[in-house]
């Protein structure tokens, strides 16, 4: 009997090594399946197909509103006609209230008929019906004035910041990064171009300056303090103003530049913990009917006041605030790892846009590519040891809110110190790591427009950096070649980064980012560069295979400190 069960048992062990062999034998290597990769990726790619529909079908995609909504919902239903599991919808916030425009129109109807190019800013209040008002060019830069309007602006509309020159461009509006500019990233020089995340962007919401030049007036003789824009925007307020237009602070040729609207100087003192309100808040303080023009029509309009012509403009500027459902929402959606599907490997982009036009580069253009990411990975058929995930943030535009609170819900957060003793001093929180934090592996994230990757940032993170430069062998032919251990923000790799796991941004070729579509009104899905795009969707779905596949969890950085100020973490 003893005999029999020993039999058995190295049979049956016998068998089981078989079988482990044969698996092992017929388990493709990591060679074939990047070839495997690149051909679906190149040859049968569906992502201009995802970013038509996200641009030109669902349009702008504003958090908050019913349009990102049903972004939320459709990207949902892809993912999952495509194969991925567990697809769904993640609620955050309350985010606050949502924001649509309806209708607008804005032109000179004396002395002569004007076509104006404009734009309201999002979250801005409406005029009744068409408001005809005169237009009036206010020139002040301190209180005093100010003063000098008082009385005279009911129902006007009021021109609202200096012109600006407006140069020829002898340069291109579109470049992509040369050999010589990519090797000074890799070597982390100072003259090294930076990508657009490395130098810090325009602030968002209110008291922002975006949109508005009046926001940084220079004192008239020093004799009086500088008028803050929010001081402006109160003075305005009271006086009965219809619609305040602001000039575009960047762009010509009809490219205009927008986003949220700001809020008036409310006269109540507040501490510098409380926050400031914004114009998504629910109970914001009323504000003013704000428009930013394109530059060229704003000059001509100011020039022709100058020189006494009075001019008579109609506006009409329907919105709708949406305030039933103060949630947001991240969509996300799994490939179910197998024998390390605890652990996970996350690609993402951000799925809200701003309102002027589509918001194809920023950012259709990174939500169509990971989600193409994981189609191809489905669709060669394979079977990753680590689950990977993908998920499309909300908020991002607002400050990186949707990322930030899947990091804090899931992984780690923030929370208060208790304090002892006497009161006062810099508020302390401490970061606690939740229990999926060790098993997370690593996250990967675009949003710097349509451009293709032509290597990654890593992040100060030296053992990735190494793992980088070994992954971006096969797509060397493809342009990509580097690795800089520069970091780069203001993407959604910042939130993991922040809590010390390992979030990456790649480097993209500019384009036209900077000069013609971010946060613009040229934001359209003709300005998307398919191969691009699909080169991009083959390196991520490569990428997140191999950090799938390691044997370990891919390398962190040295551990932070575990106690920080209030004021230097979200």
């Amino acid at each position: 009997m003893f005999r029999l069960v020993c039999t058995r048992a190295i049979v049956t062990l016998g068998l089981a090594l078989g079988t482990t062999a044969l698996a092992a034998q017929q388990a493709p290597s990591i060679e074939e399946v990047i070839a495997r990769i690149r051909e679906e990726g190149l040859q049968r790619s569906q992502v201009m197909q995802t970013l038509s529909y996200l641009t030109d079908v669902i349009g702008p995609r504003l958090t908050g509103s019913p349009n990102l909504k049903r972004a939320n919902e459709w990207t949902r239903n892809q993912l999952t006609t495509w194969g991925l599991e567990n697809a769904r919808l993640e609620p955050w916030g309350p985010f606050g209230v949502g924001w649509t425009l309806e209708r607008f129109s804005a032109q000179i109807i004396a002395p002569q008929c004007i076509p104006l190019i404009a734009c309201p800013k999002a979250w801005s209040p409406g005029v009744r019906g068409t408001h005809v008002g005169e237009v009036v060019y206010v020139e002040a830069n301190t209180e005093a004035e100010l003063e000098k309007y008082r009385g005279r602006l009911k129902g006007a509309i009021v021109l609202n910041g200096p012109t600006r020159d407006v140069p020829a461009r002898f340069d291109p509006l579109g470049r992509r990064w040369t050999e010589e500019d990519l090797a000074r990233m890799a070597q982390g020089r100072r003259d090294a171009p930076r990508g657009p995340g490395e130098t810090p962007r325009r602030p968002v919401g209110p008291g922002s300056t975006a949109g508005s030049p009046a926001g940084n007036p220079t004192a008239s003789g020093g004799q009086s303090p500088r008028l803050s824009p929010a001081r402006r925007l109160a003075f305005f307020l009271q006086e009965g103003v219809a619609v305040v237009v602001d000039p575009s602070t960047r762009g010509d040729g009809g490219t205009l530049f927008v986003q949220s609207a700001a809020l008036p100087a409310t006269g109540s003192s507040s501490s510098r913990a409380q926050r400031a309100p914004r114009p998504w808040d629910r109970k914001a303080p009323k504000t003013v009917p704000q428009v930013v023009m394109a530059i060229e029509d704003y000059n001509r309009l100011v020039r022709m006041i100058r020189q006494g012509e009075r001019l008579r403009m109609a506006v009409q500027m329907a919105v709708r605030f949406h305030d039933r459902d103060l949630m947001a929402y991240n969509t996300l959606a799994d490939l179910p790892g197998t024998d390390r599907k605890d652990e996970v490997v996350m690609l993402g982009a951000h799925l809200d846009s701003w309102h002027g036009a589509t918001g194809a580069t920023d950012n259709a253009a990174g939500c169509a590519v990971v989600m193409e990411a994981m189609r191809i990975l489905k669709a060669v058929g394979v079977q990753p040891r680590r689950t990977i995930r993908v998920a499309l943030w909300t908020g991002e535009e607002q400050g990186l809110f949707g990322s930030t609170a899947y990091v804090e819900r899931h992984l780690s957060a923030l929370e208060p110190v208790p304090t002892t003793g006497e009161q006062g001093g810099t508020a302390q929180r401490r970061r606690i790591n939740k229990p999926d934090y060790e098993k997370f592996c690593v996250y990967f994230n675009l949003d710097n427009g349509t451009g293709r990757i032509r290597g990654i940032y890593a992040q100060g993170n030296e053992a990735a950096a190494v793992l980088f430069k070994e992954w971006l062998v096969p797509f060397h032919d493809l342009g990509a070649t580097t690795v800089t251990l520069n970091n780069t923000g203001a993407t959604d790799h910042v939130p993991f980064d922040r809590a010390g796991l390992p979030g990456f941004q790649f480097i993209q070729d500019p384009i036209e980012y900077s000069t013609r579509t971010h946060h613009s009104n040229q934001d359209n899905y003709d300005r998307i560069q398919p191969e691009d795009v699909k080169q991009a969707a083959v390196i991520m779905a490569a990428f997140a295979y191999q950090a799938a596949m390691r044997e370990e969890l891919f390398p962190r950085k040295a551990a932070r400190a575990s106690t920080v100020a209030q004021g230097t973490a979200r």
